[in-house]
Order: C-alpha cells, then structure tokens, then sequence
C-alpha cells in the first residue's frame, strides 16, 4: 500500500494503472504471498525472485536472456530443423544403432511365486544354484541363478530408442544435446567392419560440429554478449554519474583550477535534491501565491519542458569567467598607461633636441 500511494497510483487512470510494470509485480507478489497462505506452502518459494528484481545485477543476468531474445530463438529453431534432419537420417540408415540403457522401476515379481506347489518344483530346477545328488550334470559348470538375473536384467534394460521416426527425434533432441560429444556418445558403439561404419563416423562427427559447436556455441555467445554489453553499460552509468553533474551535464575537468571544485558544485550550487524539493513546493504550493520564478517552473513543470534546468553552464563558472576578463583588461590598460608615458617622455626629449639643433 506504500508503494501504490508513493507512486502515484491512486491517482492516475486505471489503465497507466494496468499497464505500469512494477504495479503488475507488486500485485503478482501479493498473489503470490495468498497462494502460499491458503494453497501450499511451496508458493512461498518463488518469494525468493524478488531478490533478482532488487539486485541490479542478477536482473542483468535475465536480460541477457531477454534482450536478444528474437535472436536466441531463431537460432533455437535453426538447432531444431538440424536435429530433425538428424534424426531422419537416423531412422533411415541407423535405425539399429539407437540401442539405449533404461533403468526400470523396481518390479518385485520378477522371481516366480514359490508358494503353488506347481511352480515350486519349476522355480527350484530354473533358478536353484544346489547341485542335486542325483543328477549327472557337472556342479563346477552350473552357472549361479544371480548371475544369470542379473545378465537377463541387463538385456531387458536396453531398449531400441528408433523404432519410429516420433522416438528417433526425441531421442537425438534429449540425449544428443545434453551430451558433450554428440549423439555419438549415447549410440551403440559400430565396429569397423560394419559396411555403414564410415557413414557412422560421418554422422556422429557432422552431428557434433553442426550443432553442439556451431548452433549451441552461437545461443552462448549472443547471451555472453548481451551480458557483457550491459554490464558496460551499468559502469558507464555509473562513471558518469561520479564525473558529471546531474543538473547541468558539466564534466569534472571543467571545475579544474576554478573556484568552485566540483564537490562544492554538485552539493552546494547544483544539488539535485534542492531541485527535487523545488519542484515538490511547485506542486503543493498554492498558485495564487506563487512568485514570478516558481509560475515560469509551474509552466514549465506543466508543459514537461526541461529549459529552466541550467544545461552546461554555471554561476560559479560564468563569475570566474568574468573576473578573467576584467583582470585581463586591468593589465592591458596598465600596460596601455606606461605606453603613453613613454611616448610622452620621448615625444618631450625630442622637441628638446630640436630646439638644440
């Protein structure tokens, strides 16, 4: 309510209303605080973003991603388009290469229920490890009913990720970018004297410039750019804010060797809060009793005309300026005086030899 009443909101039209952002924000964050009291508590969570809207720079980090945002997403389509291509070729001529490790949820039936009697004789002469005393088979070659799980469990566990064209782009899209190397670090490994080995070799290496170093390296370098380019600009904002006075845009070595250093400027001459508070007298003052300086600013202030501002100059400059000068024309018409004195003294030694001659 603070931030409605200090801001003006009350008394502007509901539709500069709507249309302010930080009035949008604040009203989402409220929304927020009453999802996270009646609906569940997770909404409180995303109270948390309200640090990178208060934190120059972590909104920085947003607006890299957001500022160039029709150019990272043309090149995300175009990453898209060569993935499809990729997982055409891949249906077509790879179908059998895209053989992929899965991990099952945990089924409790996989061994056979012991408690039938039927199943129990089958149970025990499938997966038994106890030699019987009976038997002639050899008890040393009798492989272990746990390894023999786990191999078969192993088998189950890889499926064919490429058994329609849907599965192939899905499979190149998800596990092809999030790979370092490719689509070629997922597949099943060919060996040599396959005859598809080299259009193997091909396709896995094609797949890994195209996309992971060209495509994926250009979304990088335009958000690194973007960041880089802002962050250039928060310090140019900020040295001109250190180098230059707000009210008149003079720079600092224009105080040099004057009178008035630039401190004494920008906190005595040009403070920009005796400003502020000059215009808030403006408003709250009544008219009829208004001066003839503070109806020429009410004017102004009404019309949005920025001309009463002193741009690029200064008392404490233009005063200096003229104490130059006038010293400057003191010593020229000293000079000017022991001229004429001179002439004079000449002019007389002059008509002295004369009158001699």
């Amino acid at each position: 309510m603070s931030f409605v009443g200090n801001c003006g909101t009350f008394t502007r039209g509901y539709k500069a209303m709507i249309m302010d952002v930080e009035f949008l924000y604040h009203l989402l964050y409220l929304l927020i605080f009453f999802f996270g009291l009646f609906v569940h508590e997770f909404f409180y969570s995303l109270l948390l973003f309200d640090l990178v809207y208060r934190e120059e720079t972590l909104l920085n980090v947003i607006k890299s991603v957001t500022r160039n945002g029709r150019s990272i997403i043309l090149t995300a389509v175009l990453a898209l388009i060569l993935v499809y291509l990729f997982s055409i070729v891949g249906y077509l001529f790879f179908k059998d290469d895209f053989i992929l490790e899965v991990d099952k949820l945990p089924n409790e039936t996989l061994l056979p229920d012991r408690t039938e009697p039927g199943e129990t004789m089958t149970g025990e002469f499938f997966y038994s490890d106890v030699c019987k005393a009976g038997s002639s088979e050899n008890c040393s070659s009798i492989i272990p009913s746990d390894q023999m799980i786990t191999e078969e469990m192993k088998e189950e566990n890889k499926e064919h990720t490429c058994e329609t064209l849907l599965m192939c782009i899905v499979t190149v899209l998800s596990h092809g970018l999030r790979s370092g190397g490719g689509v070629g670090d997922v597949l099943r490994k060919p060996s040599k004297e396959e005859p598809l080995f080299a259009a193997r070799v091909i396709y896995d290496l094609l797949f890994f410039f195209m996309v992971i170093i060209i495509v994926l390296n250009l979304i990088f370098g335009v958000i690194i750019d973007t960041f880089a380019d802002l962050r250039s600009e928060k310090q140019k904002k900020e040295e001109i804010l250190k180098t230059t006075c707000f009210i008149c845009g003079l720079e600092r070595d224009k105080f040099d060797n004057k009178t008035v250093t630039f401190e004494e400027h920008i906190k005595e001459e040009h403070n920009m809060w005796h400003y502020l508070c000059f215009i808030v007298l403006v408003k709250v003052k009544d008219s009829t009793e208004y001066t003839g300086p503070e109806s020429y600013v009410a004017e102004m202030i009404k019309e949005r005309n920025l001309d009463w501002f002193p741009r690029m100059r200064a008392m404490s400059l233009v005063s200096s300026d003229s104490e130059g000068e006038q010293n400057e024309l003191r010593n020229l018409q000293e000079k000017l005086e022991s001229t004429m004195k001179l002439v004079s003294n000449l002019s007389g030694q002059l008509s002295e030899l004369k009158d001699q001659v």
